[in-house]
């Protein structure tokens, strides 16, 4: 019973990566669920279980836009310097936080005020974030610095750490729906800026460089993002130039 569910859910889930959905979120997350009563320890939930946390691709913003409509909705967030950690929770429980090298920091993690032990959500959820220092907002490398610390120490104090979170990994959601999510599940979600039209993010750019924009954060650059989960997943699949749905933005 197990394998052939297990299998239908991996034909449905290949299908809507590949932009051709055969079904609806809602079926598809009740047949994500059953599985996972039925056997959580299935192939299927293993798989899921390698959080990513590539780094993000830096190029010139006109790479990213070349090949998108004018009127392509972006959401642009700060590039916040700190550590990238991805969380996992099955049935609502955190299990599992790890740093982009893949070390184990969920105990370490669960020290921070801003990541919930508990949240409602049955069935698997994967989340990436950055753990970073709020109050060196005017100096990014010290924020990384202070993350880096703590990851390493085995004692060391929390309190002047944060943790935002930015993007359900295993999602089906477009990008805005998805950080409103996250909001509303009790994470930190970062400030952003929807954009109706490509021509905009020179303006953000401006703003960011100009030091009107994010300055609540110890930012690097800025982060642009396409907020359809369609060209998300399009572009991931691309084997053309256009194979990002975000890029940093740095100058």
């Amino acid at each position: 019973m197990s394998t052939y569910l297990e299998e239908r859910i991996e034909w449905y889930d290949h299908n809507y990566r590949m932009g051709t959905p055969l079904i609806n979120d809602d079926q598809f997350d009740k047949l994500e669920a059953n599985l996972f009563r039925v056997d959580p320890k299935a192939n299927y939930f293993s798989k899921k279980s390698i959080l990513p946390l590539p780094s993000l691709p830096k190029d010139r913003i006109e790479e990213f836009i070349e090949g998108l409509l004018p009127d392509t909705r972006l959401i642009i967030e700060p590039k916040i310097h700190g550590c990238a950690i991805a969380l996992q929770y099955i049935d609502g429980e955190l299990i599992k936080a790890i740093s982009r090298k893949g070390g184990d920091l969920t105990n370490k993690i669960k020290k921070i005020s801003d990541v919930p032990d508990k949240i409602k959500v049955q069935g698997l959820i994967q989340i990436r974030g950055e753990l970073y220092a709020p109050a060196e907002h005017d100096r990014p490398s010290y924020s990384q610095r202070q993350a880096a610390a703590f990851m390493r120490a085995a004692d060391s104090k929390s309190d002047h750490l944060s943790f935002c979170s930015f993007q359900i990994i295993n999602g089906r959601l477009n990008h805005h729906d998805s950080l409103q999510y996250l909001k509303k599940l009790g994470f930190t979600i970062p400030e952003y800026k929807s954009l109706n039209f490509t021509s905009q993010v020179e303006m953000y750019r401006k703003q960011w460089a100009n030091k009107k924009l994010f300055n609540n954060y110890p930012t690097d650059g800025i982060v642009v993002k396409l907020n359809s989960r369609k060209l998300q997943l399009i572009r991931e699949k691309s084997y053309s130039i256009y194979s990002h749905h975000q890029m940093a933005i740095k100058y």
